[in-house]
């Protein structure tokens, strides 16, 4: 269904639109926030509200609220909109919007008990696959979406209700998928090692395309390279970045579309999406500002109300970018923004005699109703930013790396102009986030974050401490800065006598188990494979010369860092890649952008770690699954229990 609203202001506005849904029995859910209207005849009206409601049946309530964040003034408007269960006597399958989705619904059991579907293919060649387990909550129905299905298939499901240690089965329903559409481009997969891991037969696939022409969907394929599942954000030019599975199913993506300033829509909307592709809640990059701004964010505020040419210290953020995770406790959810920031001329070298628009980076934590409660600022000296001696701003990028006004794997560039150095410069490039449960080494009582920045070649450790922290940076893990004389705060055991033991241009910086380690990295090797005096250069052998799937565990007492694996991925990927632990003990490596071939192909390994250990050099390859290009890939069980990290 979809919702409009309007509203008219004596003021000059802008409005801005908030919808909420309130279940039955339950709280209010914020589901979209804040987002400016369109003004016409003297009227603003909100961007569509498309809802969904695949919950539980009965009466919710269905709020909008409406904000002049000038005046401050609000005005609200609630209804009610009842839903009917469409099981009553029986279980019932329907369709959805995705052809390669069911909505399966059945009477629910008695509090106490649980419930689940178990589906598999009519011709029994395929594994049964499973749902997560929901607590049953009668009298309302239980609701489950279905995906994981190869396309115009049939399929039998049935619900498996738990009650102690007794499992019962439900009656079995058949479904028949629908055909991928014809307006949505399909990845094409091959097969270089035929894979045949049964524990995790599922591989989901972000499929960026940096360097293609088309605007792939995120799918999930199994290990013959069948497509399973899809979702399209419907942006033929970019696509959306999926930053994370989750538990129990759905997504978060960081999107196009336009939101408070109408000239900017790269990567402007943090949203959740269940496994049919509805919305389940979004918030927006203007909204975040001003949530930002009242919680005294000096660098957080919008680009638009900074004066031209912009003065030596103002700040402003711009995009969402790489990153957004949902393991925080209570279900809270962490995000990168990325910050510019005018600093003095000659700043980083910089040569143009201008002030100088530096890149760095936000973490922004928001809570269930996806509010902001917590952020960590990199240019903040007050929170361990600039001017402390682990991350000083002078510590220029590796390569020195700049952006332009549309430069390609930059965020959008809005401080530049007149008198304004004519390239930014991109100081930190943050690329993945990990929170890292308590207990820690010399840590019981709270949580923190660990960060990879690409362009210093380290992962960071900042004091979070579940929101009670300084946002100090505790550690940062990597080689020496030559440049700077700045030194990592681990030594690394270099067992193999590797002529380059540490990550360089890393992505997807993790630790497995729990948090009980090993991390795992997948190591682009960008300042390794450059040429001296930097990395090793044309001279390198082979080994050297490829990304490395890598994993090691350290010791933060001892400030050691030891190798578990260092694998050979067989191609340079300057950019992107996955790392993780599977729970078999066996390593899934996105090797997402090979240069030499052709087509810049992206591959899905699954590496047996054989021992001795550490392994070093060529991996035992499980899977091989070429395709294009990717941003991330994860292997797992099925849709609904993807990695944690």
């Amino acid at each position: 269904m979809t919702w409009t609203a309007t509203a008219t202001d004596s003021n000059a506005g802008p409005l801005t639109f908030q919808f909420n849904v309130t279940p039955p029995g339950g709280t209010l859910i914020m589901v979209k926030d804040f987002n400016v209207g369109t003004l016409s005849g003297g009227a603003w009206t909100a961007q569509p509200f498309v809802w969904v409601p695949t919950g539980i049946e009965g009466t919710y309530n269905l709020q909008v609220v409406i904000k002049d964040f000038v005046s401050s003034q609000t005005a609200t408007k609630s209804i009610s909109f009842h839903v009917t269960a469409i099981a009553s006597s029986g279980p019932v399958d329907e369709k959805t919007s995705n052809p390669l989705v069911a909505l399966f619904s059945a009477p629910s059991w008695a509090a106490g008990s649980l419930m689940r579907v178990n589906f598999q293919e009519q011709s029994g060649s395929g594994p049964h696959i499973l749902t997560n387990w929901v607590n049953c909550h009668p009298s309302n129905t239980m609701t489950f979406e279905i995906a994981g299905m190869y396309a115009n298939t049939a399929y039998n499901m049935h619900s498996q209700t738990q009650t102690g240690s007794n499992i019962t089965n439900g009656p079995t329903l058949s479904f028949t998928t629908g055909a991928l559409p014809r307006s949505v481009p399909s990845p094409k997969f091959t097969v270089v090692t035929a894979g045949k891991d049964t524990s995790n037969p599922v591989i989901l696939h972000n499929m960026i395309e940096l360097l293609g022409a088309a605007s792939y969907p995120d799918v999930a394929t199994g290990l013959k390279g069948r497509i399973i599942w899809y979702y399209y954000a419907n942006d033929a030019t970019y696509g959306d970045v999926l930053t994370r599975p989750l538990q129990g199913g759905g997504f978060l993506t960081l999107q196009y579309d336009v939101a408070w300033n109408p000239s900017v829509t790269q990567e402007q909307f943090l949203r959740q999406t269940d496994l049919a592709g509805n919305v389940v809640r979004e918030t927006n990059i203007g909204v975040l500002q001003q949530e930002l701004l009242a919680k005294g964010a000096v660098d957080g505020g919008p680009c638009t109300a900074i004066a031209r040419p912009a003065p030596i210290g103002s700040a402003c953020i711009g995009s969402f970018h790489h990153d957004a995770i949902q393991t925080l406790p209570n279900g809270w959810t962490a995000a990168f923004v990325d910050v510019e920031k005018i600093f003095s001329p000659g700043t980083q070298g910089d040569t143009s005699g201008f002030p100088v628009d530096i890149i760095g980076d936000m973490i922004v934590v928001l809570d269930n109703n996806w509010q902001v409660q917590w952020y960590w600022d990199a240019f903040d000296a007050a929170g361990g930013g600039n001017g402390y001696a682990e991350l000083p701003v002078s510590s220029t990028a590796i390569f020195a790396d700049t952006c332009g006004a549309s430069t390609a794997g930059c965020p959008p560039i809005l401080l530049l102009g007149n008198n304004i150095a004519p390239l930014a410069h991109d100081w930190l490039h943050a690329n993945s986030l990990y929170y890292w449960p308590a207990p820690q080494d010399g840590n019981t009582t709270g949580s923190d974050f660990v960060w990879s920045s690409r362009h210093q070649d380290w992962v960071f450790k900042v004091d979070y401490k579940d929101g009670a922290g300084t946002g100090n940076i505790l550690w940062r893990m990597g080689s020496n800065h030559t440049a700077s004389g700045l030194t990592g705060d681990f030594s690394f055991v270099n067992s193999y006598n590797d002529p380059w033991p540490w990550f360089s241009h890393q992505h997807d910086v993790g630790i497995e188990s729990g948090g009980a380690g090993p991390m795992t990295i997948f190591d682009n090797g960008n300042t390794r494979v450059s040429n001296p005096p930097l990395g090793l250069g044309t001279g390198c052998a082979p080994y050297d010369c490829n990304s490395r799937g890598m994993a090691i565990m350290f010791n933060e007492s001892a400030t050691q860092v030891t190798p578990v694996v260092s694998f050979d991925l067989g191609g340079y990927s300057e950019a992107m890649g996955s790392a993780e632990l599977l729970a078999d003990g066996d390593y899934f490596f996105e090797n997402p952008i090979v240069f030499g071939n052709l087509n810049n192909a992206a591959y899905s390994l699954e590496i047996n770690p054989t021992p001795p250990a550490p392994q070093v050099g060529p991996a035992d390859v499980l899977t091989d699954i070429s395709s294009p290009e990717h941003y991330r890939g994860w292997q797992m069980p099925s849709l609904y229990a993807p990695p944690v990290t």
